[in-house]
C-alpha cells in the first residue's frame, strides 16, 4: 500500500511536478526501482551475518518510513520543487529541478528504495523461517504462504493503486505521500506486534557467500590436480564426529566437475589443518555447485522484469493522453490501470491455491502442484504475449490520433476519442503472468538454495528484477541512440509527444526479446538437476 502508487504514479511526479522529461523520468523511476531490487542483495547478507532478518525488517521499515517522510515535505513546501508549469506545453519554459532540491529528491527517494529492499530481502524469508520444511504439513503450509504473500501484495496494491492515487492526482501530491508515510508506520506497528509468536531464526554470524568464493578459489589453486575417480575420495568433515550438531551433508553430483578439484586432498592436507581458501568440504563445493547452477535461471527472468518497468513508464504515460472517464463525473486515474490485473490476482490466487494446486497435486504428486520451473516458464509467455498485446494497442491509439487530427493534442487537457482500458488488456495478461513467475522464482530460489544462503537466495528474484529496470534504463538509451537519424522526433522514445514516437515498435522489439528469452529459459530449465533433499546426521540416527 505504501510503495506501488509510487512505483506507477512516480513517472507522472517527476513530469508534471519536477518538469523532467518523459524519457528521463522512465529512466529516473526505472533506476530507483532497479536500486530498490539490487540494495537487497547486500542487506540480506548483512542480515544473517549480523543482526538477523526481524531486526532487519524492522530498521528497513523506519528507513522507508523516513523517505517518504521526506517526499512529503517536499511535494508540500513550494521553496522545494519547480514553480507550477505544463511541460506539454511546446510553448512553455518550465524549470526542471535542479540544486538542492534535486539533491533532496534523490535523496528521500533513495532511502526509501533502500528501505523497501530492505523489507523484500527479509521479509519473506523471515516469514517462511515460521515454518518447518522437515514437517510434512508445515511443508505444504510453506508453500501456499507464498501464495497468500503475492495475495497480501495484491491487496495492499490495491488500495494504493485507488486511494493512494485518486489522494494524489486529487489532493495533492504531499497528501498522496502523507498518505503512504500513514501506511508505512502503521505496516511497522502491525509487525511489531505479532514478535512474541515469531520464531527468530539464528544469525548465521559467517558469510556464506565467503564459503562460495572460497571454492573458486581453491578450485583456481587446485587447477594443475587431478580429480579421483572416486568421489569418495574428495574431502568431508567426519559425519560421527559432527552428530551432535546441525551440519549439513550435500551428496556429490557430476555436474561442473572442474569445482571438484577444491575438494582434492593432497598429502599435506592429510596432515595439517588444511586451509579453506586451499581445501573445501564436498558439501561446500556442492552448495556453490547449486548457486551456480541457479544464475541461469535468475538470468532467465531479466527480460520479464524489463517488460514490467515499461508497463510502470510508457504504458502510464500512453494512459495520460487517453479518455479517463468512466461516468460523467469519474475519471480513472491512468496510473491506477493495473488495479485491473491485480483484481482478478485477488480472486485468482485463493482459488490456485485451493483449487488447483491440491487437484494438480493429486495428479503429479508435487506438492506445489506443478513444478517451480513451470510456473515461470507460464509466466515469461505471458510476459511476451503481454508485449505482442501493448505493441497493438499502441499502433490503435495513435491510429485514433492521426485520424482525429489529434497528433499534437496535449495530454490530459485534449484526450484522445479512445478509451483508457485499451491498456487494461497488457496489465491483465503481464499480472497473470506475474501471479506465476513471482511465486515460482520465491519457491525455487527458497527450496534450492543452501541453508546458510536462504536469504541472499530469495534476494535473487529482486535482484533479476532490479536488472531487468536498469535493462530498461539502458535499452531506452540504446534503442534513441540507433534510431535518432531514422526519426523525426529523433529517436523511437525521443521527446514528451508519445503521439510522434515509435513506443509500438519498442513493445515489439520486447516482445521478440521475450520469446528469445523463453527459449534460452527451456534449455537451462531441462538441463537443471533439482538440488536433492537436505540429509543431516541426526536424521540418518533416526533423532530427527
Amino acid at each position: 500500500m505504501a510503495s506501488l502508487a509510487l512505483a506507477v504514479n512516480l513517472v507522472t511526479y517527476f513530469t508534471e511536478v519536477m518538469h523532467m522529461d518523459v524519457a528521463d523520468a522512465s529512466n529516473a523511476l526505472t533506476n530507483y526501482m532497479g536500486t530498490s531490487y539490487i540494495v537487497s542483495v547486500a542487506i540480506a547478507v548483512f542480515a544473517d551475518i549480523f543482526i538477523g532478518r526481524y531486526k532487519s525488517v524492522i530498521i528497513s521499515a523506519c528507513i522507508e518510513f523516513m523517505g517518504l517522510l521526506l517526499l512529503t515535505l517536499q511535494a508540500h513546501f513550494p521553496k522545494l520543487k519547480p514553480p507550477p508549469c505544463n511541460i506539454f506545453d511546446p510553448t512553455a519554459h518550465c524549470l526542471k529541478v535542479d540544486g538542492g532540491n534535486a539533491v533532496f529528491l534523490y535523496i528521500s527517494l533513495y532511502l526509501v528504495a533502500i528501505g523497501s529492499a530492505g523489507i523484500k530481502a527479509s521479509l519473506p524469508v523471515h516469514s517462511a523461517d515460521q515454518f518447518d520444511e522437515k514437517d510434512p504439513q508445515e511443508a505444504r503450509q510453506m508453500s501456499s504462504f507464498f501464495n497468500w504473500l503475492l495475495l497480501s501484495v495484491c491487496l495492499g496494491g490495491a488500495i494504493s493503486l485507488t486511494l493512494v492515487v485518486w489522494v494524489q492526482n486529487e489532493k495533492g501530491w504531499d497528501w498522496g505521500f502523507g498518505t503512504s508515510t500513514g501506511a508505512m508506520l502503521t505496516a511497522l506497528v502491525v509487525f511489531l506486534a505479532g514478535a512474541p509468536k515469531y520464531r527468530m531464526a539464528i544469525i548465521q554470524g559467517t558469510n556464506a557467500l565467503l564459503e562460495i568464493i572460497q571454492v573458486c578459489v581453491a578450485a583456481f589453486r587446485n587447477w594443475n590436480l587431478d580429480l579421483p575417480e572416486d568421489p569418495s575420495e574428495l574431502y568431508e568433515i567426519d559425519r560421527v564426529k559432527e552428530s551432535f550438531e546441525e551440519v549439513e551433508f550435500l551428496p556429490h553430483k557430476d555436474k561442473f566437475r572442474f569445482l571438484d578439484k577444491a575438494a582434492i586432498q593432497t598429502c599435506s592436507t592429510h596432515t595439517t589443518s588444511p586451509s579453506p581458501w586451499k581445501l573445501c568440504r564436498v558439501t561446500q563445493v556442492e552448495n556453490a555447485k547449486t548457486i551456480l547452477g541457479m544464475i541461469p535461471i535468475f538470468c532467465s527472468t531479466i527480460i520479464m522484469s524489463t517488460c514490467l518497468a515499461q508497463l510502470q513508464t510508457f504504458s502510464i504515460q500512453q494512459g495520460t493522453t487517453m479518455n479517463t472517464r468512466i461516468t460523467h463525473r469519474f475519471h480513472i486515474p491512468p496510473a491506477s490501470l493495473p488495479i485491473i490485473p491485480i483484481s482478478f490476482m485477488i480472486i485468482l490466487i485463493p482459488l490456485y491455491d485451493r483449487v488447483f494446486v491440491p487437484f494438480a497435486r493429486r495428479i503429479t504428486g508435487h506438492i506445489t502442484g506443478i513444478t517451480h520451473f513451470q510456473r515461470i516458464g507460464v509466466g515469461l509467455v505471458l510476459s511476451c504475449i503481454s508485449m505482442a498485446t501493448a505493441a497493438v494497442v499502441e499502433v490503435k491509439r495513435k491510429s485514433v490520433a492521426r485520424s482525429h487530427g489529434m497528433l499534437d493534442a496535449l495530454p490530459v487537457l485534449q484526450p484522445l476519442p479512445i478509451s483508457v482500458f485499451w491498456l487494461s488488456f497488457q496489465f491483465f495478461i503481464f499480472g497473470i503472468a506475474d501471479m506465476f513467475t513471482y511465486v515460482g522464482l520465491l519457491e525455487f530460489f527458497y527450496s534450492e538454495a543452501p541453508n546458510a544462503l536462504k536469504s541472499i537466495s530469495t534476494s535473487f528474484l529482486w535482484c533479476s528484477m532490479s536488472l531487468g529496470y536498469f535493462l530498461s534504463t539502458i535499452l531506452v538509451q540504446i534503442v534513441n541512440a540507433a534510431t535518432r537519424n531514422h526519426t523525426k522526433s529523433g529517436g523511437w522514445l525521443a521527446g514528451n509527444n508519445l503521439n510522434r514516437n515509435h513506443v509500438n515498435l519498442f513493445y515489439w522489439l520486447l516482445c521478440f526479446l521475450s520469446f528469445i528469452n523463453f527459449l534460452n529459459y527451456l534449455f537451462w530449465a531441462r538441463w537443471y538437476e533439482y538440488k536433492p533433499q537436505v540429509v543431516h546426521d541426526k536424521e540418518e540416527n533416526g533423532e530427527a
